[in-house]
């Protein structure tokens, strides 16, 4: 999921009591629910699609599960430690507690995997140990209505707070909702790959993918072998067991990254001559960049 959404389930953990538990709570809370996302830095020096390969992985996975909550919580012990010195702690901060502040910096930590299993995009939870990707398909990666719904109950919730009411009570109750609204999409989502559908290009794969705003609606994506079709309609595409794909991938790190992000890849033949690798989640024939890769030297037999 995105940055702010992982943000408001830390914030609303913490408005639900457990921000009580020791002074800085609030913050090991909200930074753990996105520290897996230090992967980001690996734009700074791999190139083009390369990122696909290496982002929810190893900062998402078991490792990372025990090591990232230990460096927020000692970090916010330490810069406790050094306000103090300064002379500049504040007066109304409770007691750092740092057994607290890894509690709650591995709690939040935990919902960031989670919360990212729910998309087609997929996550690998098992990296080191396993390269397998997982996918909830439940959710798309920017949910509005999760925004709006856990938007407000913080909002109102540090509003009750301020003004001496129950603040726990709506953090407590928009989590229960947003527990819901996933089940729920959980529950539609299973109905549509289960159901019946059109499925021109075969059902080796079926995806229910979320499209962004519809929450409850589905595109049904159906296919294999780089033949796939949503809802119905045939992307263009030939089959990948025809191709050498293989050999071009050994050769170039971009096709490898690509394929193995990919979990519904197909070559496009582009009007330009030029045959692209894509991926029927993202298919778009307006985007050429994010998820496209050119493929120099494709020869493919005839079937």
């Amino acid at each position: 999921m995105d940055n702010l959404t992982h943000s408001l389930v830390g914030a609303l953990i913490g408005q639900a009591g457990l921000k009580r538990k020791t002074g800085l709570a609030m913050p090991a809370l909200i930074i753990g629910a996105n520290v897996p996302d230090i992967d980001v830095g690996c734009f700074a020096w791999l190139e083009g699609v390369e990122h696909l390969a290496f982002r929810r992985g190893i900062t998402h996975g078991p490792i990372a599960w025990v090591l990232l909550p230990l460096l927020v919580a000692g970090g916010l012990w330490w810069f406790d430690r050094w306000q103090a010195r300064r002379g500049k702690r504040p007066e109304g901060r409770t007691r750092v507690d740092f057994g607290w502040l890894y509690v709650l910096s591995l709690l939040a930590t935990l919902t960031h995997p989670a919360l990212d299993w729910l998309n087609v995009y997929g996550v690998r939870l098992l990296e080191p140990f396993s390269h397998r990707w997982f996918y909830g398909d439940v959710l798309f990666i920017v949910d509005v209505w999760l925004w709006l719904l856990m938007g407000t109950a913080t909002w109102f919730s540090l509003r009750q707070e301020k003004r001496g009411g129950n603040w726990r009570a709506p953090a407590r109750a928009a989590l229960a909702v947003v527990l819901a609204y996933i089940g729920v999409n959980a529950a539609i989502t299973r109905s549509v790959e289960h159901g019946s559908g059109s499925a021109p290009t075969g059902s080796g794969v079926v995806i229910a993918s979320p499209p962004p705003l519809l929450s409850f609606a589905r595109q049904r994506i159906t296919g294999g072998d780089g033949l796939y079709a949503v809802d119905g309609v045939v992307l263009p595409g030939v089959p990948l067991s025809r191709c050498n794909l293989a050999e071009i991938a050994g050769r170039d790190p971009q096709v490898r990254a690509f394929l193995f992000w990919s979990r519904t890849p197909l070559i496009e033949p582009g009007q330009d001559g030029v045959y692209r690798l894509r991926d029927a989640r993202y298919y778009d024939p307006r985007a050429r960049d994010r998820f496209t890769v050119p493929l120099s030297g494709l020869r493919c037999s005839a079937g």
